[in-house]
């Protein structure tokens, strides 16, 4: 079966790479990129698979566009992978308001729109794929980067209530959480404007380890992330999170154990304020 991809944020990194592997296999993909010029070998690679589409995920208009364009050129959209993104570098001390909704336009609501842009497509056809590139950092805080880790909280709360929207209509969703690639992230991440130099004690390492992410030779290639896009979309049993990346699991198996310690903290915490006052441990449900 050939299916119809639109992934956006193909320039360089984890987007390229996916649509290099679609293409090599046989499948369709509208890849997309601010400056499409970026493409143009790939689209002379594969002139019957890839067309390369001018598309800045914060423009509604071409976001519009380029779902068109996927409908005229290949006669739909099987598979969405939201996959543009940016970082910003700051504590939330040091984030704006203005550079805040900007790190949440681009990670959270950009997804949304495009997904909202695609879905009557998917359900008049009773199938597709949303694929929402999340991150580790979707399910952990880390310090200095606040704004994009809410913004892919927000991305894994929106991807977890779409699954339960949009099932009935035979339409899947994945959230794939990367850990660390060799890619420009590190190098690219901006830096909040209001920089404070007392919270380098708590983010400063943090900072070195993301802008020597390019060169460490013991991070997971992008092809690698692109293999598994593939097969998830192909399999029947992919679970709605997937981890990719050689340190993914380690990072998250520490977070679940982590998370299970503060769960039995605070049931500890509240149970024990409840006896010393002598509350009902069970909740009491009030008769009107």
């Amino acid at each position: 079966m050939t299916r119809r991809w639109l992934v956006t944020g193909c320039s360089s990194g984890l987007g390229r790479a996916l649509a290099d592997v679609v293409a090599q296999a046989g499948d369709l993909v509208v890849a997309t990129a601010r400056r499409p010029s970026t493409l143009n070998d790939l689209a002379e690679r594969y002139p019957d698979r890839v067309s390369a589409v001018a598309l800045d995920v914060c423009d509604a208009e071409l976001c519009e566009t380029a779902v068109a364009h996927a409908v005229d050129r290949f006669g739909g959209v099987d598979v969405l992978v939201n996959n543009a993104g940016a970082g910003l570098f700051g504590a939330v001390e040091e984030v704006s308001d203005d550079e805040l909704r900007a790190q949440l336009e681009v990670l959270t609501v950009a997804p949304w729109r495009l997904t909202r842009l695609v879905l009557p497509l998917m359900r008049r056809q009773g199938s597709g794929h949303v694929v929402n590139v999340s991150s580790i950092a979707g399910r952990m805080g880390l310090p200095g980067l606040s704004a994009y880790v809410a913004g892919k909280y927000a991305l894994e709360g929106m991807s977890q209530a779409l699954a339960a929207e949009v099932a009935p209509f035979g339409i899947r969703v994945h959230a794939v959480e990367p850990g660390g690639f060799a890619t420009r992230y590190g190098t690219s991440l901006a830096e909040a404007a209001g920089r404070i130099q007392a919270y380098a004690r708590s983010t400063g390492d943090v900072e070195a380890g993301l802008r020597g992410m390019p060169g460490n030779p013991g991070l997971s290639r992008p092809e690698v992330f692109a293999h598994h896009v593939l097969r998830l979309v192909a399999s029947p049993t992919a679970p709605l999170r997937v981890p990719i990346g050689a340190d993914a699991y380690d990072f998250l198996e520490a977070v679940e154990a982590a998370g299970r310690a503060e769960l039995a903290a605070a049931h500890a915490f509240v149970h024990d304020a409840a006896e010393r006052s002598g509350e009902d441990a069970a909740p009491v449900t009030p008769t009107v």
